[in-house]
């Protein structure tokens, strides 16, 4: 799901930056800090990189080796559990959900009658219209107080 809504954002020129300043002109799914180097710094120049880390948890460590340390900064944004939760900001549903005290998953399966929100498929067809992406986005980060960066972060 993170991979579509960031596509998303990338195809309506919604974020800070644009497809052609992603190292590969892509999204890149890298987990691995050594994988990262390996694949993708050793064919960069010295030049200043900012990693902008989509994750779905708090606990995934991201630690580079030292020659990378003090050119590239990493930004860890935390979707989890924000991904349901634009979908329930977007469907204009977060009092109710407020209410009823469940996980937003269980929320949304239960409440919604939505089943496969974290796929991509399903995510692309729900948020083709960037507006309602990004206002759901925006909803979002005014109902919470994230320590760590969310995708509202991301956003022009």
């Amino acid at each position: 799901m993170e991979q579509a809504v960031m596509e998303i954002l990338l195809d309506h020129d919604r974020l800070i930056f644009r497809t052609e300043q992603l190292l590969e002109e892509e999204i890149l799914r890298c987990r691995s800090a050594r994988n990262f180097e390996r694949n993708y710094l050793n064919k960069t120049t010295n030049e200043m990189i900012t990693v902008y880390r989509i994750l779905d948890s708090h606990n995934e460590n991201f630690k580079l080796s030292g020659p990378y340390v003090k050119r590239v900064t990493v930004v860890n944004i935390i979707t989890a559990p924000e991904i349901e939760m634009l979908v329930i900001h977007a469907e204009g549903k977060y009092d109710d959900y407020s209410r009823k005290r469940l996980k937003p998953s269980i929320y949304v399966k239960q409440h919604l009658k939505m089943n496969k929100v974290k796929s991509y498929d399903f995510a692309k067809k729900y948020f083709e219209d960037a507006d309602k992406l990004v206002g759901a986005i925006q909803q979002y980060k005014q109902k919470t107080h994230h320590k760590a960066g969310t995708l509202a972060d991301l956003l022009k």
